[in-house]
């Protein structure tokens, strides 16, 4: 289990796949005998400028080949289901949502033309665009209900599921083709975040199987699937965005970041996603490929238990926030592929309190509040795993960083598999990391009494109160003082140790236009294929 599963940044399987194993990508010459790497419509992999060039107008033609890690024989294009980066790509290229985040992480209108509130805000009006799918029928509220209604069965477990709780889909009704009345179950004035939660994709009415020939309304159509190898999509003209430049895009799977990089190298490829920051810096303006680094996609943390000693004293906490080194962290962590981080989620997001100082290490403080709680000689047990890259590294330089203001960390590594439901409950101390998510959201899933994935056992009841407020409050100048005042809260006394956001590193051939440099992983703009086009 990730540490949300709902909202996070998907763990792709690492070992290299049946029929696209990492010698065949190493062969710089031998695209010929793998039948997923021929090429159509592209012509050859010289030096056109850079994605740092933006190449003039867009072209239209080729098939674009990207490289994800991927989940083998069980992957499925069922956008319900969508888990894995590959999962999600995949999903977002064949269906749309009615809203979808931006960069920095607010709701934007997608299907959904435009949205509107009752003056309690627990009922929203939505108006759908004119929108067809790729078989010529028009996209109507019936296909919306249905597709809500298909995420929330009890029967079911669909990504989506949690997000739409809010709605009360049996009281939910359609207005016309193209309006929907949504009935909420409480106050919601975030209520276009559920729109845009992962996973929420619009299908046609009825639509059960998806795997040999889906219909979506996304900007590219079906053409062939093999689960673990490939996945050809080519351009839907009548996507209501505008159809893409590119002829088609081939998804392929490579579990090994050594065999995506090598694929891009060799010319077999010309997208590459998730690389390492020793790549990156090795490939970095040598004038092969180019590197783009989404900046704030994955939250770096340590998760302390406020529910139980040591950290059930508010002083611990504050000394361990004061232990932190974050600028070592994210050196020597993530190899210096980040930005430090300031113990708050979010940062660039919509709402971000960035009007707190900036907390830097202050070791005799540190001593002192420890002293003062009857701690000065701390022993505690820091629970990581190689679940999540930088895992390892953090906790021990966060373990010598403690030594010296006198703690000690006992670093206990945990098994892959079961890592993020050993310590959602688990323990007192842990390495942790989000990926990009609205902050409402994560204050309202991770931080709430009656939150699920409450890794911090963080549980006050006026806290839930300022939650409610905020919700309830129309005026969103007034709804980001709220969300502000909660912030300071966590800042001051919170369970998260928020020390680095990382970069999510992609590799492109140089004749790739069109990809988004500044979109975090898990936004629109991220792995999005519709506006890129080959020069």
């Amino acid at each position: 289990m990730p540490d949300d599963p709902t909202h996070r940044l998907p763990q792709p399987d690492a070992r290299p796949l049946p029929g696209l194993r990492r010698r065949g990508f190493l062969a710089a010459t031998g695209a010929a005998s793998l039948g997923a790497f021929a090429l159509t419509g592209c012509g050859g992999t010289g030096d056109a400028g850079g994605a740092d060039d933006p190449g003039g107008t867009p072209k239209r033609g080729g098939r674009l080949r990207a490289a994800f890690s991927g989940g083998g024989a069980s992957e499925t294009l069922d956008p319900h289901k969508a888990n894995l980066f590959a999962d999600v790509a995949r999903a977002k290229a064949l269906f749309d949502k009615l809203a979808d985040y931006g960069a920095d992480l607010s709701a934007q209108p997608r299907l959904a033309a435009k949205w509107e509130p009752n003056p309690t805000l627990d009922r929203w009006r939505v108006t759908l665009r004119k929108a067809t799918f790729h078989d010529g029928r028009p996209v109507t509220a019936d296909d919306v209900l249905y597709s809500y209604r298909r995420i929330a069965d009890p029967r079911r477990t669909f990504r989506a599921k949690a997000s739409l709780e809010p709605i009360d889909l049996a009281a939910s009704r359609a207005t016309g083709d193209r309006g929907i009345e949504f009935v909420l179950k409480r106050p919601t004035a975030e209520f276009p975040n559920v729109l845009a939660a992962f996973g929420a994709y619009v299908v046609p009415r009825h639509a059960t199987e998806f795997d040999h020939h889906p219909v979506g309304s996304g900007p590219f159509r079906f053409v062939s699937f093999a689960p673990g190898r490939s996945a050809v999509f080519r351009r839907h003209d009548g996507y209501w965005d505008g159809a893409p430049h590119l002829d088609e895009i081939e998804f392929l799977v490579a579990g090994e970041e050594s065999a995506r990089v090598n694929a891009l190298l060799g010319g077999q490829v010309e997208y590459a996603h998730e690389l390492d920051p020793t790549t990156a810096r090795a490939h970095e303006g040598q004038g092969r490929i180019d590197i783009v680094r989404l900046r704030n996609s994955a939250m770096q943390a340590f998760c302390m238990k406020t529910d139980r000693p040591p950290f059930d004293d508010r002083r611990v906490r504050e000394a361990f926030f004061l232990i932190a080194d974050r600028t070592e962290l994210v050196d020597g962590a993530l190899s210096g592929a980040g930005v430090v981080g300031n113990d708050l989620f979010g940062k660039g997001y919509e709402y971000y309190a960035t009007d707190l100082p900036q907390r830097a290490p202050d070791l005799d403080r540190a001593r002192a509040l420890l002293k003062q709680a009857g701690a000065e000689k701390l022993t505690v047990t820091l629970d990581t795993s190689a679940v999540a890259a930088g895992f390892t590294e953090a906790a021990s330089i966060f373990r010598d960083q403690a030594a010296k203001a006198g703690v000690t960390l006992d670093v206990k590594m945990g098994s892959k598999d079961s890592y993020w439901s050993d310590v959602l409950n688990n323990g007192t101390l842990c390495c942790y990391r989000s990926g990009a998510m609205p902050i409402e959201a994560h204050l309202s899933q991770r931080l709430l009494s009656a939150s699920t994935t409450n890794a911090t056992r963080w549980q006050h009841e006026d806290f839930d109160a300022l939650y409610q407020q905020a919700q309830s409050t129309r005026a969103k100048q007034d709804r980001a003082a709220l969300f502000g005042r909660m912030q300071r809260r966590l800042y001051a006394e919170g369970g998260f140790l928020v020390w680095g956001f990382a970069d999510w590193i992609i590799g492109t051939a140089r004749r790739v236009r069109g990809v988004d440099r500044q979109a975090p992983a898990n936004t629109l703009d991220w792995a999005r294929f519709d506006k890129v086009w080959l020069a």
